[in-house]
């Protein structure tokens, strides 16, 4: 008689979680199909070796599963650490890890957290009036080490100034992006990486593209103004909000910085 007890039932629902999040990470990576084709490989291997208990036949597909799973991690390693980056920073737990350290109220106070927003969304207003284009990237949980060495470090406060005089139409920054991190201008004339998704509307430009594939590779906030129409934009979780106003602006600059 087979038992079935709260151990199997714990058993199938984190299967099914595990399975949900991987064909979600497949997903957003373009890759279903090969996860439908891994999915169904291993129905197959599943039912030979435990099923119709076919030894040789099973053997054989032991060893193209030790050898797969070495493939699928090189083949997939950037989707593995961006979800390995992104289970280490997830906002609960660094909530609950900075509850331990003497910096924490510090960090939630919303003060410190206005110091930093309002110079940017000042900025942002200013050179959306003068119709002057500009790409800044507040980072989030994962660290944007790498796209700080393709541009000119900084590291200067966050500065209403300092930002508008970097996008001036005539400084050599002005085309790259722009990087916050740690409260502080950390970089400019960044290269980001472009998206080459097919749903994004004609009328946007490369900026558009470029914030749309960082917030795609990371869980970074990137603030867009538009040097065509002089509208501000963001791009978060691979998602754009359009035409945003000064307020709807600074509502998501201070829920991301909290």
């Amino acid at each position: 008689m087979i038992e079935f007890g709260i151990k199997d039932i714990i058993d199938i629902l984190l299967v099914a979680v595990m399975l949900f999040y991987t064909y979600r990470v497949m997903r957003e990576s373009r890759s279903l199909n090969i996860f439908v084709g891994i999915m169904i490989f291993i129905l197959v291997w599943v039912f030979v070796s435990q099923v119709l208990e076919m030894k040789l036949l099973g053997t054989i597909l032991d060893k193209l599963v030790s050898v797969g799973v070495i493939a699928i991690i090189v083949i997939f390693q950037e989707d593995i650490r961006k979800f390995l980056y992104n289970l280490g920073a997830h906002r609960r737990m660094r909530t609950l890890m900075r509850m331990f350290s003497p910096r924490y109220a510090e960090e939630r106070n919303m003060a410190q957290r206005k110091k930093n927003v309002i110079p940017i969304v000042m900025a942002a207003i200013q050179m959306a009036k003068g119709k002057v284009g500009a790409l800044i990237v507040v980072e989030n949980n994962v660290p944007l080490d790498d796209i700080v060495e393709t541009g000119d470090v900084i590291d200067a406060e966050v500065n209403q100034r300092l930002i508008e005089n970097i996008f001036f139409k005539n400084s050599p920054l002005h085309d790259g992006a722009m990087i916050i991190c740690n409260h502080r201008i950390k970089a400019a004339g960044c290269i980001l990486p472009v998206s080459h998704d097919l749903d994004i509307p004609k009328e946007l430009g490369l900026r558009h593209r470029a914030a749309l594939g960082m917030s795609q590779e990371s869980d970074a906030l990137c603030v867009i103004v538009s040097e065509e129409t002089g509208t501000i934009s963001t791009a978060h979780n691979g998602v754009f909000h359009l035409r945003l106003s000064a307020e709807e602006l600074e509502a998501e600059l201070t829920e991301l910085m909290k």
